[in-house]
């Protein structure tokens, strides 16, 4: 196209710099974007075949926003731009208006980024690397961002708003948990359509979980060397638009898809939380590509190093998203905001949260993104959780988040997984984690909630695979077993994976019940990772970010079978316990030397029933204990669960071992649930209870109003 076709239209008006992106009013378009460095902005429109029509300059530059307004552009409009300005790596500036950039503040993609050297600022293979200037055009290669109309007609929804301490999480890729789903109409499988499905929402309320935690949606890019072996970027953890669903997720053409996902998670009850990557981008390193965020003004976006041409990698990625810069901070904050008041989601999980807390001196849990969400009218009234970890100096800030916060618990994950291989030495620990870990959450206020617990999440070994293998398997992913932890905290229990020995697969079988029960009779906020309920695989691969197929799909045919609904259901009894008894899910920290008492009486016990001492929480062979949880107060209990002391007693020893349970006014012990196979656990004639080798069970002091046990 020639310069003259490129001329400036008389039809821009200037606009306004607020808010940024492309915002339709109803008469037209406004476009605004920030970038500091730049000298000059060209917005770049394109026809529905994907051809570059028209280049028209920004005529106005506010308070570092470039901006204009279209008369003329509609909703679906296609657009990109084109950003002026030194090209100086070396100072930490790599414009280049031979490459199109996707906006920020997209609200949707259009296509699918294509693989190309024309996507480098820089030439591939020159001497001068990242240092050298590339003139091909690389809008042949690049998806488009595209006008939205934000119009939606919500009807009568409304956020479930679920107290934290009643809050149960369901981790999940919207593609796996849809692609293999009988009842799933297929050309909804794997989009946002899938969850408006009564099928998959009535299993997730019937199991009694209440919110779903869906891995990153956002708008990512599959890494060009995944692309080459076959293989793509699964879990999404490579966000290039921070405002826009992946394409890929969609089954229809406008955004309108995600809302009425929303609008349906929440008629079934469930709150919608997203997984959210600001700590970096899909544009790597000094030798990534300019896709979006570089080429707009790249020594405002990222963290670069002391010598500017290199970006400060505590993300492990290549780059590291700079929030103590305004302007990228304003980006993240708008982003959240979005997702929150226009597509109406319920919280966020952050990953590598402790990069979005760094300042220039450290992690800081008062730093200008954590104060600019505690303070903010919107955000501080959402679910929040941090990954409290990253690669980075000072990276491990578990329990150090500001009041407000959730994290994730990776202690409770490896205490628990290491009681139950048999390790010794975990029963202190393991009393901590069961009570909400007071230990790291404690302070300013902050209540057992803010622990989010879990023995699996998608990063590493499913709970079938962690009763079942010693290593991992991740040959599929094409790096030669390099990938993925060495340290699982597994135990196969007789055989490397699948086996048809009868025996190995009971043990399994009890283990997989042991965690999850756990997992869902401790204190804090427990999350489940999707298709543990019913022990899915994924043979023996403890990286699966790559394997987007069967591998990672749930299996619902597993699902179906006898092993997977008996899981399914003793899961699903384990959360009637918890929402039935408030013991199960306190709201305050409590242990036994509180004598504040709550109304509660608890107390940690020996097998033969006598209080735990120094001495026994130092037994480095102890492995079996009883907590007593005495009943709740009349108050306490306002929507009428019972009024009963619970103990529960655990055997992590390969032995059988008996427990004394305590005499609570000649009241008799009942079973509520159990981890044993086979006849029901009953006392002997002394009263004492006979536990096998690793076994859980929960007993309670009256007859519950319903029935005798749990099912």
């Amino acid at each position: 196209m020639s310069a003259r076709q490129f001329a400036q239209s008389s039809r821009l008006r200037g606009g306004r710099p607020f808010p940024l992106g492309a915002t339709w009013d109803g008469l037209g378009v406004n476009f605004a974007l920030y970038s500091r460095h730049a000298t000059k902005v060209e917005l770049c429109l394109f026809n529905e075949r994907g051809r570059e029509v028209e280049r028209i300059v920004l005529p106005e530059y506010t308070d570092e926003i470039w901006h204009g307004y279209l008369p003329d552009a509609r909703p679906g409009q296609r657009y990109g731009y084109r950003v002026h300005g030194p090209y100086a790596p070396e100072a930490g500036h790599r414009f280049n208006p031979n490459k199109l950039l996707l906006d920020p503040y997209a609200k949707q993609i259009v296509g699918q980024l294509k693989w190309a050297p024309a996507l480098f600022g820089y030439t591939i293979g020159h001497k001068d690397k990242d240092l050298s200037f590339d003139k091909r055009d690389s809008a042949p290669y690049m998806p488009r961002c595209a006008v939205v109309d934000p119009a939606f007609t919500w009807g009568r929804d409304t956020a479930p708003a679920t107290p934290w301490e009643d809050t149960v999480i369901y981790e999940a890729h919207l593609r796996g948990l849809s692609m293999l789903h009988p009842q799933v109409p297929e050309q909804a499988r794997g989009s946002f359509s899938a969850l408006k499905q009564d099928a998959l929402l009535d299993h997730l309320r019937q199991l009694g979980v209440t919110a779903l935690e869906l891995l990153p949606i956002h708008a990512h890019v599959d890494d060009q060397h995944l692309l080459e072996r076959g293989l793509r970027n699964y879990w999404g953890y490579n966000t290039l638009a921070f405002f826009a669903p992946e394409p890929r997720f969609m089954s229809t053409s406008t955004i309108a898809e995600f809302k009425q996902m929303v609008a349906c998670v929440h008629d079934a009850g469930l709150e919608v939380i997203l997984d959210v990557v600001y700590n970096h981008t899909a544009e790597g390193n000094e030798l990534g590509p300019t896709l979006s965020f570089k080429g707009i003004d790249n020594a405002s976006y990222y963290r670069l190093a002391d010598d500017p041409r290199y970006y400060i990698n505590d993300t492990g990625t290549g780059n590291t998203f700079d929030l103590t810069n305004a302007g990228a901070l304003r980006m993240v904050m708008d982003s959240l905001r979005y997702w929150v008041q226009d597509m109406h989601v319920d919280g966020f999980r952050f990953d590598l949260a402790t990069i979005l807390g760094r300042e220039r001196a450290g992690f800081d849990p008062s730093g200008s993104f954590m104060d600019a969400v505690r303070q903010d009218p919107v955000l501080s009234q959402v679910k929040l959780i941090a990954e409290p970890w990253d690669i980075g100096p000072g990276g491990y800030q578990l329990g150090q988040f500001a009041p407000g916060w959730a994290e994730w618990n990776d202690r409770f994950r490896d205490n628990v997984r290491a009681l139950w291989r048999g390790d010794g030495g975990q029963l202190a620990e393991f009393a901590t984690r069961l009570m909400g870990s007071a230990d790291l959450f404690n302070h300013k206020g902050r209540r057992p909630a803010a622990s989010v617990n879990f023995v699996t999440a998608h990063d590493g070994f499913t709970l079938n695979d962690l009763v079942s293998y010693n290593d991992k398997h991740n040959e599929a992913n094409g790096e030669d077993g390099r990938d993925g932890s060495d340290n699982n905290i597994s135990f196969n229990h007789g055989a490397e994976g699948p086996t048809d020995d009868e025996g190995i697969n009971t043990v399994r079988a009890r283990q997989m019940r042991n965690m999850l029960a756990s997992l869902l009779l401790a204190q804090g906020t427990p999350m489940l990772l999707a298709g543990d309920e019913f022990a899915r695989s994924q043979g023996g691969n403890n990286n699966a970010y790559c394997q987007d197929n069967p591998l990672t799909w749930i299996d619902w045919q597993q699902a179906a079978s006898p092993a997977g609904r008996q899981q399914s259901l003793f899961v699903r009894r384990l959360l009637s316990l918890r929402r039935r008894y408030p013991q199960l899910r306190r709201g305050r920290f409590l242990d036994a030397r509180d004598e504040q008492g709550e109304g509660y009486d608890v107390r940690w016990l020996r097998p033969d029933g006598q209080p735990m001492e120094d001495g026994d929480w130092h037994d480095g062979e102890a492995r079996s204990l009883a907590l007593h949880l005495g009943a709740a107060r009349q108050e306490d209990t306002p929507r009428g669960p019972e009024h009963a002391h619970l103990l529960l007693m655990f055997n992590a020893s390969h032995a059988p071992q008996a427990f004394v349970p305590p005499l609570i006014d000649d009241e008799h012990w009942r079973v509520l649930i159990s981890t044993i196979d086979g006849a029901p656990l009953q006392a002997d004639a002394e009263g004492h209870w006979p536990l096998p080798d690793r076994a859980i069970v929960v007993l309670s002091s009256r007859r519950n109003r319903h029935s005798d046990t749990e099912g």
